[in-house]
């Protein structure tokens, strides 16, 4: 486990492309265009996928997971850059659809608690699932709220992907919320876990 190093560029773009459930297809419009969107994302410092924020975890010498995450009062100010910065990489007329999906998708869960930490993003390479590093992010998550002062650790999921929700659950996280489909985006789980 470690910080994100841009040497990992690709991979970590990949992955964090994964995280969303083709999300960032619907947002750029293509793989490519999505890919390209969070490389530029994670060059800069004050973005949701910026390297301040992203972690990976590597298996066998590659890069196997990834995750962004961070103090909740910072997630918005990021997410914000976010889509300052990847707008600027996507041809302007599917600006209207992204503009619509990060609306949209703004609104579909509850806030999480203010003392949390954030993962905004997780997801492990499909050739290193079932090998701990789900769960190696989880709990680096867990040791970065620790050093924040942040008493829980919060995240999202789509209601459909139960993989991940089986994963959160064994790791101690409580779904407290859950959020209904909207326009064609499958409904949200939102999760916490207290800490101790």
């Amino acid at each position: 486990m470690r910080p994100y190093d841009p040497r990992d560029r690709r991979a970590t773009a990949a992955l964090l492309y994964e995280s969303a459930g083709g999300m960032y297809d619907r947002y750029a419009g293509s793989r490519r265009l999505a890919e390209r969107t969070l490389i530029r994302a994670l060059d800069r410092d004050d973005t949701t996928a910026s390297a301040r924020v992203v972690r990976v975890a590597k298996l066998d010498g590659r890069v196997a997971g990834a995750m962004a995450a961070m103090p909740f009062d910072e997630w918005a100010p990021r997410a914000h850059a976010f889509l300052r910065t990847t707008l600027r990489s996507i041809p302007p007329w599917r600006w209207p659809a992204a503009l619509w999906l990060y609306r949209a998708s703004g609104r579909t869960g509850p806030e999480p608690p203010t003392a949390s930490f954030y993962v905004d993003s997780l997801a492990t390479a499909e050739e290193s699932r079932r090998r701990g590093v789900g769960r190696a992010l989880l709990d680096d998550a867990e040791r970065q709220a620790h050093e924040h002062g942040l008493r829980a650790v919060a995240l999202d999921t789509w209601v459909d992907n139960r993989p991940a929700r089986a994963l959160y659950r064994r790791a101690g996280f409580v779904e407290v919320a859950r959020t209904p489909s909207l326009s064609g985006m499958p409904g949200g789980i939102s999760l916490v876990k207290e800490l101790g």
